[in-house]
């Protein structure tokens, strides 16, 4: 017992400190996951700023209401709200935070964002050796914030920053880039699982009014612009009075605490806002509540950081005014009017956006940022030296580094449905399986799409969390007819039952939020030759896959462009009085050359005692297959060597058809008979071919997963903005 708490690792304790309603939003979900993970870590909560204001909405008590012990209280705004109640209001915070910090004595320091109020905090954790973590560093959004974000990123240990491109920028300010984790936004984690409440509709009539219908409502969120105070006080004149005449019912928030908040709350008690009939102003929502109303909202307006980061989340058409925002990364649903100078520039963007519905966009997370960040923390090494060190010069562009905490792999989700397993796979841009998951194949439709959003949400996490792979969309291959466009399988094969009309697409997607393709296995396994094997830089080629069971035939012409095009060319007839085949026809390529054709033979011989011969035998009960007449004849059985010739020519005469047809420039066979079949079809294409033809190559593909890479060919050719 002694030797075991000697080499016990002590709990890290964590002071998390929160300035305003908008920080909280992003920080209670790492509380959250901080206090359920008692054995790991030590909470504490530091409370101070705007929270304890009653002007705006004393917010420090949904914390409480969240069940968090507040372990400190600092009154630290001086009020004013101009530029030097702001410098004033840093001073005090600097005074008093060291009496906490010294009786909190907290290993690590959680900060977020560009406040003045956070900039406190940090100047005060550096001074006094408490290491920090800052949340959304390196970001850019053209104001005096850009500078107070900067400032706290230089003063910070360790950063947590949401996008690709804060990372870079960290990294060109040369902070180290071992102490910088991509995890995303930690709000996107509970606002991706949260947003799709069933009392949504009661929230939207809590707030605006129960004659108020979804996506018919507008919020409105405008905050000063410290730097050019004047400025963003006409803006939000404009913006009011636009609103008035727009005649949509519209929540319209206070602004916040910098500089210039006072003169705009004069605006809007001026123009009677508070008690116009069209409007509902408020000081605080909740941030569940919040979700919903931006989620469900016609539009939203201002220049909060919530209308380019969050709403995008939910595809909300936004209206972002003025320069507040500039340089920030944005989704296709934010409208831009940085020169905000009339009435009819804001009211005619609210024509063009009021009522659509954009794509969600996921650019600032993916709903696994506070496993990640949880992750980071538990990495951080309490012995090693607390001074920061820098990277000079300027650290090159590939940053790729053996640290389990850092995302760095763009990789897709593929996803096969096979007659008897149903699998899944984590495929990188470069095509390397790196993790494979399988389960049976269920028989009932309810049982099958519960496995499959199961198999694929725990595979995603999986890959988030443990594997370093950011996920950019899914793939599914199955057997049947597709319709890619709508993602729905029209008729699927019989061996997979209840599987017909079916949508895969909405289902997943909606689960995963993230984008969804849809393709025949045959398809698919074409899209994997010309992505990841003989295909590369063929303009055309055609794909045979032979199975125990099947043989499938795929065209594929470079670029891809017609998707719904799945022709049974298996069902090509080179025979009229053929065996029959499962189409109900006789003398297809399939009734020769496919692996249920050849087991169909081979157990005929078997019941004429002409299949084994020395060295051969069956154990009692064992299956006839297709392997055993290829083993037949290699062991010199000429009738299963005749039996396989005919399949050999049938299949070779059927693609020399093919060839005459669409003229490919390439052969490929995949497929467990693809070695067998190799020679004959080739002397096939030789002897029967026109002579333009006679010179095309059959090779054997060297994938050993097609359907699934060939899914995930989908996700990764859209994804990097490739066509085909």
């Amino acid at each position: 017992m002694i030797i075991f708490l000697l080499g016990r690792r002590r709990r890290l304790r964590v002071c998390v400190a929160t300035c305003n309603r908008a920080d909280y939003s992003k920080l209670a979900p790492i509380m959250f996951g901080i206090k359920a993970q008692p054995e790991n870590f030590e909470l504490e909560v530091m409370v101070l700023g705007s929270h304890l204001i009653d002007d705006y909405g004393n917010t420090f008590r949904m914390i409480e209401q969240d069940d968090f012990d507040i372990g400190s209280k600092l009154h630290t705004i001086v009020r004013g709200e101009d530029e030097a109640a702001m410098v004033e209001s840093v001073g005090l915070a600097l005074v008093k935070l060291p009496d906490v910090l010294q009786r909190l004595q907290p290993d690590v320091l959680v900060v977020h964002g560009d406040r003045f109020d956070a900039l406190a905090l940090a100047t005060a954790a550096a001074l006094m050796n408490v290491r920090i973590l800052h949340l959304e560093g390196g970001e850019v959004s053209g104001t005096i914030d850009d500078s107070i974000r900067h400032a706290i990123s230089k003063l910070a240990h360790y950063h947590a920053c949401c996008t690709r491109s804060a990372e870079q920028h960290l990294i060109a300010m040369c902070e180290d880039h071992s102490r910088i984790l991509l995890t995303g936004c930690p709000s996107y984690d509970k606002l991706l699982s949260a947003h799709r409440r069933d009392d949504y509709m009661d929230i939207i009539h809590s707030w605006l009014g129960d004659d108020v219908k979804e996506q018919d409502y507008i919020v409105a969120l405008q905050h000063p612009v410290t730097t050019d105070i004047k400025n963003s006080i006409k803006i939000y004149e404009l913006m009011l009075d636009a609103l008035i005449s727009f005649n949509k019912r519209t929540l319209i928030l206070f602004p916040n605490i910098d500089a210039g908040s006072k003169e705009m709350v004069r605006v809007m008690r001026k123009k009677g806002i508070e008690r116009h009939p069209n409007f509902r102003a408020v000081k605080h929502v909740p941030f569940e509540q919040f979700i919903q109303l931006v989620s469900h909202a016609g539009c939203m307006i201002g220049n909060s950081s919530c209308g380019v980061r969050e709403a995008g989340a939910f595809g909300t058409p936004v209206i972002n005014l003025g320069t507040r925002q500039t340089g920030r990364e944005t989704g296709e649903n934010v409208l831009h009017v940085r020169d905000a100078d009339t009435q009819n520039k804001i009211y005619h963007a609210l024509e063009l956006q009021f009522g659509k519905r954009y794509p969600c966009s996921k650019i600032y997370g993916d709903g696994n940022a506070v496993p990640r960040i949880l992750k980071f923390l538990q990495s951080i090494d309490l012995d090693e030296p607390l001074q920061k060190t820098f990277r000079f010069p300027t650290v090159k562009e590939c940053i790729s580094q053996d640290i389990d905490h850092i995302l760095e792999t763009q990789s897709a989700l593929a996803v096969d449905l096979g007659g008897t397993n149903l699998r899944v796979a984590i495929v990188s841009m470069k095509g390397k399986i790196v993790k494979k998951y399988s389960q049976p194949n269920p028989k009932t439709y309810e049982d099958r799409i519960a496995l499959i959003l199961k198999m694929c949400s725990d595979a995603a996490c999986d890959a988030a969390v443990n594997l370093n792979c950011r996920i950019l969309g899914v793939g599914i291959s199955t057997g049947g007819r597709v319709n890619p466009h709508k993602g729905v399988i029209l008729h699927s094969t019989k061996l997979i039952q209840e599987w017909s009309s079916v949508d895969i697409r909405t289902p997943v997607s909606d689960t995963l939020h993230l984008p969804v393709w849809v393709d025949n296995d045959g398809n698919c396994a074409a899209l994997a030759e010309r992505k990841f094997g003989h295909g590369r830089g063929v303009e055309n080629f055609v794909t045979v896959i032979t199975g125990t069971g099947f043989l499938l035939l795929s065209r594929l012409a470079f670029p891809h462009r017609h998707w719904w095009w799945h022709p049974e060319l298996g069902h090509i007839m080179v025979s009229l009085e053929g065996p029959e085949c499962s189409c109900g026809s006789r003398g297809c390529i399939e009734a020769y050359a496919s692996g249920a054709a050849l087991q169909r033979e081979a157990k005929r011989l078997h019941d004429e005692d002409l299949l084994l011969v020395e060295g051969m035998s069956l154990k009692k009960d064992e299956q006839v297959t297709a392997a055993h007449l290829i083993s037949a004849a290699h062991l010199g059985n000429s009738k299963a060597e005749a039996m396989l010739q005919t399949a050999g020519a049938a299949l070779g005469m059927g693609i020399v058809n093919i060839l005459h047809t669409v003229n490919p420039g390439l052969v490929v066979l995949s497929g467990i008979l693809a070695s067998f079949y190799q020679n004959p079809v080739q002397q096939a294409i030789r002897q029967r071919a026109l002579s333009s033809a006679q010179g095309i190559h059959v090779v054997i593909s060297e994938l050993e997963e097609p359907a699934l890479l060939g899914a995930a060919s989908m996700v990764l050719d859209y994804t990097t903005r490739r066509t085909y």
